[in-house]
Order: structure tokens, then sequence, then C-alpha cells
């Protein structure tokens, strides 16, 4: 049981719950959580391979879920409710602290773990200054040797700019990608089939992880949901 638990992948979903996710997206974002938990528990094998960790942000961020096993009977999962402003910021730090501590316990604990990844989901613009936000994701991803795999996913009034900063690492050979809700789309809707994206992507990884794979793998393009685009960071450039 050791060697089949010796290595783990953090998947983190760092969420938006600013004033303007009311309503249906926020009725969308918070069930995510319960349909991450029916997926590993029709594939429980993979639960001792990903461990999975919410961050939500309006005005500040919070740890919302603790890095955890999903199917452990003592997880109890948050319900998330609206927050004020859109500090990118806020949970770019948290993020990072989080990232430190999660790692530094796991190894501990005697595991492996892989590079960490977040998917990263907002319905608009970040309210920060810019050099404020930008120095926080920079303090996330340089000089920062268990920086994470970052994948921005913008639904409503994302501005697909500034998201295509995120992406990370943005090229090379493991190149992260981009999701975007398309022009007619209804925003709920496309949280919902990015939680199909991010489930996907936990499934996929944990069982390469299973099979002596590493890394987070994430679905071909041709496998998306209809509704969402994938990008790489020169398409915005």
């Amino acid at each position: 049981m050791e060697s089949e638990k010796a290595k783990l992948l953090p998947f983190y979903l760092v969420i938006d719950v600013s004033v303007s996710m009311t309503g249906d997206k926020l009725k969308q974002a918070n069930a995510i959580m319960p349909a991450v938990v029916d997926a590993l528990a029709d594939a429980p094998i993979l639960s001792d391979k990903v461990r999975f960790g919410v961050i939500d942000f309006g005005s500040d961020a919070q740890v919302r879920l603790p890095l955890c096993d999903l199917l452990d009977e003592n997880v109890s999962l948050p319900a998330l409710t609206v927050r004020g402003a859109t500090s990118f910021a806020a949970a770019f730090r948290l993020l990072r602290a989080e990232i430190e501590s999660n790692v530094k316990q796991l190894k501990a604990d005697g595991f492996q773990v892989h590079r960490p990844a977040v998917f990263f989901i907002s319905d608009g613009d970040p309210t920060d200054r810019e050099d404020d936000w930008r120095g926080a994701f920079a303090e996330l991803t340089e000089n920062f040797p268990i920086y994470p795999n970052f994948v921005p996913c913008g639904v409503d009034d994302a501005n697909p700019k500034i998201l295509a900063n995120l992406i990370h690492p943005a090229t090379g050979p493991k190149a992260m990608q981009m999701y975007l809700m398309q022009n007619g789309q209804n925003p709920a809707d496309a949280i919902a089939m990015i939680a199909e994206i991010l489930i996907s992507s936990m499934l996929a990884s944990g069982q390469s992880i299973a099979q002596g794979g590493s890394g987070l793998l994430l679905p071909d393009k041709q496998d998306l949901p209809s509704g969402i685009s994938a990008h790489s960071s020169e398409d915005f450039v």
C-alpha cells in the first residue's frame, strides 16, 4: 500500500467569488466539488494518486477546502458565497503559501509529489493594480522551485489577454493551455464544462501516475465540451 501511495499530484481549484458571480454562476461553482467527489468515487484507486484543494477569492482569498483526499470520510465540502471585488493578487499569494506548506507536509509524510496543478476560474478582470497582480503571479511562478502548472479559465466578462498572461509554463514541451467560454455560451453552463475538463484531467493524470507516468495531463482539443475553446499564450499576443 505504501508503494501504491508513493506519488501524489496536488490539484488546486482557485475560483472567483466576486459579486459578479452571484446567481447561476455561483451555483455551478458550488457544484464542482461534489462532481469531483463523485468522479473519484467511481475510480477510488485514483484517489490514492491525487489530492484536491479549493481556494476562493473576492476582495481577499481564503482556503475553503484544504488539500485533501476527497474520499476521506472526514472531509466536509464548503459552500462558496460571493465576496466583494476580484483580487488576483490575493489568490496568487495565498496559493503560493498553500503549495509551499502542502508540499512540505506531504514530503514529510513520505510521499513523492508531482508538480502541482492549478485550475483558475474567473468571470472578470482583476481589481488589483496591474503591478500588484503581476508581481504576485511572478512570486508564484518565478524562482519558486515548486511552481504550479497553471491553467487559467475564463467565462463571461473575463479578459482573454489578461488570462493569457497566466498560462504557465507558457512555452516548451510542457506548456499549459487556457480555456475560454465561446461567444454565445451561457456563463453558468461554461463553468460546468470547465469542471468537466478539470475532472477529466484529474482522472487521466491519476491513471497515468498509477501506470508509472508523471505530471498533469490535459484533454485533447477535440475532446473538449462544445462551448469551450483551448488556447495557447501565443493566441492573444
